[in-house]
């Protein structure tokens, strides 16, 4: 890769949950000696493994990783601050002439990478604190129908269950008059202060529907129950937005009595199905990615060693 460009280079490998994001990155990785940024909002937590499908330790040793294990569960965290963290890290990497790999699929990381984030307003403590005390006293659903009023659009992206979202949405639309959506479609992410390729994998829907029932099974085998114990007993509290998230919800549904063993795996089967579907749904917005099959072929090699030549 040329040691200076207008912009920095990078190659986005993007696509739903368990489809092979991380592998095909790997190889790509290997074949440029590339380094690998991780673009999922669960992946930066600590002590949060298996639910996460982080890459393991033998594929972290194989090429470096940035942006796994970087905070606590219980420290705040939005895309904001990874697009500032992820794009210094790449301007260092440019610095060094190694070619970055983003991936992941949480396309609002890798959207606030590529283009920057719209200006949002600071935490207002006593607005937040008020709504918090709302969640507290068992009013979240009321919250999110609040959001559903306000700013539909982005009540769609979010489950109820998220609080943590449902409250910053409601406190930008307390403080600005505007919803969230509003502030993105007049932002419009119009400049890139990346030169990207945007490889976006797919897979026939049913195929990847049983990859995931899979994924699922092998975490419940791997101590999926287990990771959610611990991080109780270390101290954090299923209300934290970590605790929240996909896989660890539903062991606290178990855990606290909501449902049983087998209503849980399956629940969490369907929603991971569903948030599946949601990203595909993101990204097929997206007209500059080029959908490619979850495999490292010589076409898709020739593809990356023409966008850095």
């Amino acid at each position: 890769m040329k040691a200076k460009t207008t912009k920095p280079k990078a190659i986005i490998v993007c696509g739903p949950t368990g489809i092979g994001k991380t592998t095909l990155a790997i190889e790509l990785a290997a074949a440029f000696q590339g380094e690998i940024l991780g673009a999922d909002s669960m992946q930066i937590y600590r002590q949060m493994d298996i639910g996460t499908a982080k890459p393991s330790p033998d594929e972290r040793a194989e090429i470096v990783h940035h942006m796994v294990d970087i905070v606590d569960p219980d420290e705040h965290f939005d895309a904001d601050t990874y697009a500032g963290i992820a794009f210094k890290i790449i301007m260092a990497m440019q610095e060094r002439q190694v070619l970055p790999f983003v991936v992941g699929g949480t396309g609002l990381y890798i959207k606030s990478l590529v283009y920057g984030l719209f200006d949002v307003p600071p935490v207002d403590e006593t607005i937040r604190a008020r709504l918090n005390h709302e969640v507290k006293k068992g009013n979240a659903e009321t919250l999110f129908q609040r959001l559903q009023q306000v700013d539909p659009l982005t009540a769609d992206k979010l489950h109820p269950n998220d609080v943590y979202r449902i409250v910053r949405a409601l406190e930008v639309f307390e403080i600005t008059s505007l919803s969230i959506s509003e502030m993105q479609r007049q932002h419009q992410f119009q400049e890139k202060r990346l030169s990207t390729l945007k490889l976006g994998l797919k897979m026939e829907r049913q195929k990847l529907y049983d990859r995931i029932d899979r994924r699922v099974d092998m975490m419940i085998s791997d101590g999926l129950l287990d990771e959610v114990k611990d991080l109780l007993a270390t101290g954090y509290q299923s209300e934290l937005k970590s605790m929240q998230s996909i896989g660890y919800r539903h062991m606290l549904d178990y855990l606290e009595g909501r449902l049983n063993w087998s209503q849980a795996i399956e629940t969490l089967k369907r929603d991971t199905r569903r948030y599946a579907k949601r990203q595909f749904t993101w990204f097929r917005a997206d007209k500059e990615i080029i959908w490619i099959d979850p495999d490292f072929t010589p076409e898709v090699r020739e593809m990356v060693r023409e966008f850095i030549a």
